[in-house]
């Protein structure tokens, strides 16, 4: 099955697109082939090593970072385009890389990361091909969007920092080179901040347990288990964004944007791979009764539409979404929100109509719709959910009116 949109029309996007990053080409047949084992890892709930092999041949792990370190220099909608392709092969290695590419961002977007530090990070995803990802949730915290100190705590010793605390979800655990711990340090002030943890041969050795806790329905081959960190040595500048509590409160017009589309972009690359099956069902399926293709009954074209719309909108969201960060003007926190509340629904209706269309073949372990299904159901647990979501931009909305001076 072709993973290219051939079959919707272009469409004219607000600011010239800069020359890509990344080979449509090659993200396409990276896809087809993680496909291939995408069901085994989804079955035994593996980590899919192979995968990433292939993404740092590709050098597509640095893509998002500056030439002069080895990266490629892509941008939003080069990153859009890897983790939507990607996901519509395997959907776990997908998220793996927009943790990648939205810390990365950061990391080169912030000056309060010493130089050092980032650059080290820069360098050995190009070289090779290391992973990160920033450890925030806990288990009596939850996630740090809903408020709250965290309970991993850094106590100040000589030549660095003493890490001590729990952590959950921290998806690609077994594959990650550099763990970014959310914590506070010790003391009645604290501040609150990122300890980058290098990781060495041996995770026992330095204090650090991975406990296999992951368990869920779906993305299962993320491999985001438990990690406990027991008085870890952090060296010094090895710590980045160090501040108050009240600092954190201020929303990232950038960083929204980047989290909002890549994230959305794994889960309508879910959806068109839902799709794609739905068509190759239809065109394959020919019930005695009807004397031909199922691909012929106006009533399942019509169904058929109705996901070609979900997508089409989700594919305009998304591109203009990512033009307007590359060309340089984000929206506002509130509205780059609303394309992830947006998108992720839409893909969640999309599969759910190509499961009520397709009735027991589609829930058959047999074929990948169910995986599919249960993939995308994913898209509603990552912060911030979409109660807070609406909740703010309802805000946002009551508060333009007031600025207005409307009665």
């Amino acid at each position: 099955m072709p993973f290219a949109d051939s079959t919707l029309p272009a469409i004219a996007f607000a600011g010239a697109a800069a020359a890509p990053a990344v080979d449509e080409a090659l993200i396409a047949g990276l896809a087809a082939d993680f496909a291939l084992r995408a069901a085994e890892h989804d079955a035994a709930a593996s980590f899919p090593f192979e995968n990433f092999e292939r993404l740092q041949a590709a050098g597509l792990l640095a893509l998002v970072d500056p030439r002069a370190a080895g990266g490629k220099g892509g941008g939003l909608g080069d990153a859009l385009a890897v983790v939507g392709g990607i996901a519509r092969g395997e959907p776990s290695t997908a998220l793996v890389l927009v943790l990648q590419y939205v810390i990365h961002n950061q990391l080169q977007r912030s000056p309060a990361w010493p130089e050092r530090l980032r650059d080290r990070i820069a360098a050995s995803a190009a070289s090779d091909g290391a992973l990160i990802n920033l450890l925030r949730v806990e288990p009596e915290l939850g996630t740090p969007h809903r408020g709250g100190l965290p309970a991993t705590v850094a106590r100040k010793v000589p030549g660095g920092w003493r890490l001590s605390g729990t952590k959950i979800y921290s998806t690609g655990i077994p594959a990650l080179a550099w763990l970014g711990v959310w914590a506070r340090s010790e003391g009645d002030e604290p501040l609150v901040g990122t300890w980058v943890v290098p990781r060495g041969a041996g995770l026992a050795e330095q204090g650090i347990e991975v406990r296999e806790t992951w368990n869920h329905i779906g993305m299962r081959a993320s491999g985001s288990h438990e990690v406990v960190f027991h008085d870890v040595f952090v060296p010094d500048g090895h710590v980045g964004e160090l501040r108050p509590p009240a600092g954190w409160a201020a929303p990232d017009a950038v960083g929204t944007a980047w989290m909002s589309t890549l994230f959305s972009g794994v889960y309508d690359g879910i959806a068109r791979a839902a799709r794609d099956w739905l068509v190759g069902f239809l065109h394959a399926r020919k019930p005695t009764a009807l004397g031909a293709a199922l691909a012929t009954v106006p009533r399942l074209q019509e169904a058929l539409g109705g996901i070609e719309a979900l997508l089409l909108t989700n594919r305009v969201l998304l591109r203009s979404l990512a033009a307007a960060v590359d060309g340089q003007s984000p929206p506002p926190p509130s509205e780059s929100l609303l394309v992830k509340y947006t998108v992720t629904s839409n893909a969640i209706e999309a599969v759910a109509r190509a499961l009520e269309v397709t009735g027991n073949p589609g829930l058959s372990r047999d074929n990948p719709l169910e995986r599919h299904h249960r993939d995308v159901l994913c898209a509603r647990v990552h912060a911030p959910q979409n109660d807070m979501i609406l909740t703010g931009a309802g805000r946002a909305a009551l508060a333009r009116r007031t600025a207005d001076g409307a009665g």
